[in-house]
């Protein structure tokens, strides 16, 4: 007979989920002995648990609100060679100034081109912040450093103001030099056959637009960006003796950054044509039409730049993690969660004093830290002290719903009949989506703001509380249901 209840608790479907949720995990972390026989996992470990540095950026840049009589484009236009600088338009009312101004500074400057200088926040605006993303993003993956990641510090206007780079395995001298290396880019001109010459480097690239559609009006997508004039020279020159004006389509123009071709084609039949007598400054290099098309503007921006960020920026923070230092605070984090999970255990036999309720409630408790384990080691998500302290504070939460559960049940310590049964586990667990529900909404601010160092805090509890609703705290319902039944 118990064989059978056994068997039949088993069978149950959410008891049946929580078994292969628990075996994904194991399997997903995959605990195993590395070569020099010491315990290793699949889990990434940020910089709080190795060697590694992080370098916080500020940029020299503002976001001005502003309003003008003139028109914007002309306003605009007048306002970036006043300011002798970029100046981009953000929206109609806003626009974002690529130089270190002070408010005081600026308004003079808006007042002599019929502006006036309603708002003004540091940083850039959100376009620029995902282009300096990506550069940052590309420079660290092409110097082959592993386990980095690049955020950017977002306020609530939708400005920012920093970004954080942090590299595992790298020390501070080495990250400093991998953020500040700009790579480079070249211009090859197809001469016979696949053969190809030098033409020009990046530093005759004195302006890089951003993705624009072509200015002919073909549609297609593109980078427009500026030649000095020396630049403007040396490539009329190298595209007629090397026939790429008379011949485009077998002399096409291939552009590489660090030896790598990152775009190539022929000149367009005008510029040809424009070329055999004239030098020209303005080039424009097409990329297509469509999504496709935009995807791979962007991507050519970037390598036009070849590293080099829009904006200056400068050093605001920094620090580093020795490797016996993150040893240390991994030691301390698994003997914290050890030590949780035992008072834990004995907080609750104190209150209940049955080692048959204290067990599964444990067990219910441990199984959903490792079953958020094994999230996070398939979503790749780098371990730190905030995400410790998540795994922690859903131990916490964890066990206060349980306790829930269990009380609901036991209501004046008496075990109800099925039915009864039934109707007080289904008050327990409304009121626990009710507890579950306020936690999502008070962590959903900390997660989408830009706060990198708390953001993993809040991802690990909002997960732990969708397991513990979905998965465990029903479970523990049915596991219960069959020990009290005893």
């Amino acid at each position: 007979m118990r064989q059978e209840r056994i068997k039949e608790l088993f069978s149950d479907w959410r008891v049946l989920v929580l078994i292969i949720l628990i075996v994904l995990s194991v399997v997903a972390i995959y605990p195993h002995f590395d070569s020099n026989c010491n315990l290793t996992t699949n889990l990434q470990y940020g910089l709080d648990f190795q060697q590694g540095s992080w370098i916080q950026l500020k940029f020299d840049a503002e976001v001005v609100g502003f309003t003008t009589t003139e028109p914007v484009d002309t306003f605009v236009a007048n306002l970036s060679k006043d300011l002798d600088t970029d100046v981009i338009l953000v929206d109609a009312t806003h626009v974002e100034i690529r130089k270190s101004y002070n408010q005081s500074e600026l308004a003079p400057y808006f007042a002599s081109e019929g502006g006036t200088l309603v708002s003004y926040q540091p940083g850039i605006s959100s376009a620029t912040a995902d282009l300096v993303k990506q550069i940052l993003e590309q420079k660290i993956n092409a110097m082959g450093t592993k386990d980095a990641k690049v955020n950017t510090i977002t306020g609530l206007g939708g400005v920012t103001q920093y970004v954080r780079v942090e590299m595992a395995g790298v020390n501070m001298n080495q990250a400093q030099q991998i953020i500040g290396k700009q790579g480079k880019f070249e211009i090859r001109v197809q001469t016979t056959a696949n053969q190809t010459e030098h033409v020009l480097y990046g530093d005759s690239i004195t302006s890089v637009e951003s993705p624009s559609q072509s200015p002919a009006g073909s549609g297609n997508w593109g980078v427009g960006f500026t030649l000095s004039q020396d630049g403007a020279a040396v490539f009329q020159n190298a595209s007629i003796t090397s026939g790429a004006t008379i011949d485009p389509a077998d002399h096409k123009l291939a552009m590489l950054l660090d030896n790598q071709t990152v775009y190539s084609a022929p000149l367009s039949s005008e510029l040809a044509s424009s070329l055999q007598t004239q030098t020209t400054t303005q080039l424009f290099a097409s990329t297509g039409s469509g999504t496709a098309g935009m995807n791979q503007a962007t991507n050519l921006e970037i390598q036009l730049r070849a590293g080099a960020l829009p904006v200056d920026v400068e050093i605001a923070g920094s620090g580093s993690t020795s490797a016996s230092l993150g040893q240390h605070y991994m030691e301390m984090c698994l003997i914290a969660g050890i030590l949780a999970l035992i008072m834990v255990a004995f907080v609750i036999f104190y209150r209940y004093r049955e080692p048959r309720i204290v067990l599964p409630m444990v067990m219910i408790n441990a199984s959903e830290i490792l079953i958020l384990l094994g999230f996070i080691s398939v979503i790749q998500f780098q371990m730190d002290l905030p995400t410790v302290a998540g795994l922690i504070a859903v131990l916490g939460t964890g066990i206060d719903q349980l306790v829930v559960i269990t009380d609901e049940i036991l209501h004046e310590g008496i075990v109800p009949s099925p039915n009864v049964y039934l109707k007080r586990l289904s008050r327990a667990l409304t009121i626990i989506m009710i507890a579950a529900a306020t936690v999502l909404i008070a962590m959903l601010p900390l997660a989408l703001m830009d706060l990198s160092t708390l953001t993993g805090f809040a991802i690990i509890t909002m997960m732990g509380v969708v397991v513990g609703v979905v998965v465990t705290r029903p479970a523990y319902g049915r596991i219960i249901m069959e020990i009290l039944s005893e």
